[in-house]
């Protein structure tokens, strides 16, 4: 059973995420609006050896960044050849926010990497088990 309201987003950079509180087997949780960004096969994925792994540094500097920040929650690769390369869940208020620093990636910003940007629901503070 879902209670409560979302709580609107603004427009300004300290909009908060949209939230609704939630009941699941008698517990009360509060559900939260993250935005998944999956990381796919670029355009342009004709670097050398040694210009794709100058890039991938510089693209897990600027993740890690992004995730001791808390803009980021989870973020990794997906381990296989398919076109969906990787993916990360972003704490931010809008799609718009996530797509920007999602696209500042600079793989992303080499053409190597395109970004998928998907609202995703989960309760707040969950984690992988």
């Amino acid at each position: 059973m879902m209670t409560g309201t979302v709580i609107a987003q603004q427009a300004d950079s300290t909009a908060q995420p949209e939230t609704f509180q939630y009941e699941w087997g008698g517990e009360q949780m509060t559900m939260q609006k993250y935005f998944i960004v999956f990381l796919k096969s670029g355009p342009n994925r004709s670097q050398t050896e040694e210009e794709a792994m100058k890039l991938q540094e510089k693209h897990l500097a600027y993740l890690g960044g992004l995730y001791e920040e808390g803009i980021i929650n989870l973020n990794g690769p997906s381990g296989g050849e398919g076109d969906i390369r990787g993916f990360s869940v972003y704490n931010v208020a809008t799609i718009e926010q996530a797509r920007e620093y999602a696209e500042k990636d600079p793989m992303v910003q080499a053409g190597r990497l395109a970004v998928e940007v998907h609202p995703w629901w989960l309760a707040k503070g969950s984690g992988v088990k």
